[in-house]
């Protein structure tokens, strides 16, 4: 959670769980556990999600991955992003996927340059569930449309 305001409590982690289910019943998609082969080790979450917030740019669905600190620099985001851009566009049949992080949060940018997603420049914007004054407000949006999918190469 370095890149959020602060840790979710219990109550408040129990809440994105239940919008998580609710999101698979309402979408036919969602965040999915993110394991290594076999299953053996819980890396972190990835997946699509509608916005659940009001901005410029929604109505709209995210890729969005959360990874604990030992997973990070091993290609995981971009391997389980992949996945789920394409059931997003291959199965979901959605025409767009967006994705947004805090604009300090270089690693997350780097998996969406890696996704071959686009920097919408105009389109960065304060976070509507953080204190526009916190450090972590300022965001960056990316974008992809279903034209522009390609896989990145292994």
């Amino acid at each position: 959670m370095a890149q959020f305001p602060a840790p979710l409590t219990r109550p408040e982690s129990e809440f994105v769980l239940e919008q998580i289910e609710l999101g698979f019943e309402r979408d036919g998609f969602g965040i999915w556990a993110l394991e290594t082969l076999g299953g053996e080790t819980f890396l972190g979450l990835t997946g699509l999600s509608t916005v659940p917030f009001d901005a410029h740019f929604t109505p709209a669905v995210e890729v969005g991955w959360r990874l604990l600190p030992p997973a990070w620099g091993h290609g995981y985001a971009t391997e389980a992003a992949t996945a789920a851009l394409a059931y997003g566009f291959n199965e979901a049949n959605l025409e767009e996927i967006v994705s947004f992080t805090s604009t300090t949060n270089k690693r997350s940018i780097a998996v969406m340059e890696r996704l071959n997603m686009q920097r919408d420049a105009a389109g960065d914007f304060l976070h509507p569930l953080i204190d526009r004054d916190h450090p972590l407000a300022p965001h960056v949006l990316y974008r992809l449309t279903v034209q522009e999918w390609a896989p990145p190469p292994h």
